[in-house]
Order: C-alpha cells, then structure tokens, then sequence
C-alpha cells in the first residue's frame, strides 16, 4: 500500500472530513500540520502548488483537497491509487 499523506491544520473541516473518509476506508495515513511550521508550509506549497488545506498525496501524486479525495472514492479509482 503507497503512503498517504494529508498536509492540514488544527481547525480545517475539509481536513477532519478527508482524514474520516480514509479512516472509514482503512487507509492509514500520515498527517503532517502545517499551521504552526512556516516551512512545512511552504514545502506543502511548492509540491502541491496550492495554499489551501488539506492537501492529499498517495505515494507521490498528488490528488488535490477533500473533494478531490471524494471524487476519487465516489468514481472507485481510490483503492487502486493506493495499491
């Protein structure tokens, strides 16, 4: 199974739903928060190329925010990204 890893804050709804989706699903995930480490921040900014949280990576690619993480699961593609 690739490494799933979910780059959020504290208080952001979109990552509490993202990290329950997975969660329901079993998949394990690494949650890295970036609202108190200016750098772990702008190293989330520089691979995903966006500011907003959560952003979501399985093994290296990135799948975007919650709905993005949704949409995967909605069309079934999910599990087999983290094949």
């Amino acid at each position: 199974m690739k490494n799933v890893t979910v780059y959020s804050t504290k208080v952001c709804p979109y990552c509490v739903q993202a990290k329950q989706l997975l969660e329901s699903l079993g998949i394990p995930y690494i949650e890295i928060f970036v609202d108190q480490d200016l750098a772990l921040r702008q190293k989330m900014e520089e691979i995903s190329g966006r500011r907003t949280v959560p952003q979501i990576f399985i093994g290296d690619r990135h799948v975007g925010g919650y709905t993005d993480l949704k949409a995967l699961h909605e069309h079934g593609e999910l599990q087999d990204w983290v094949k």
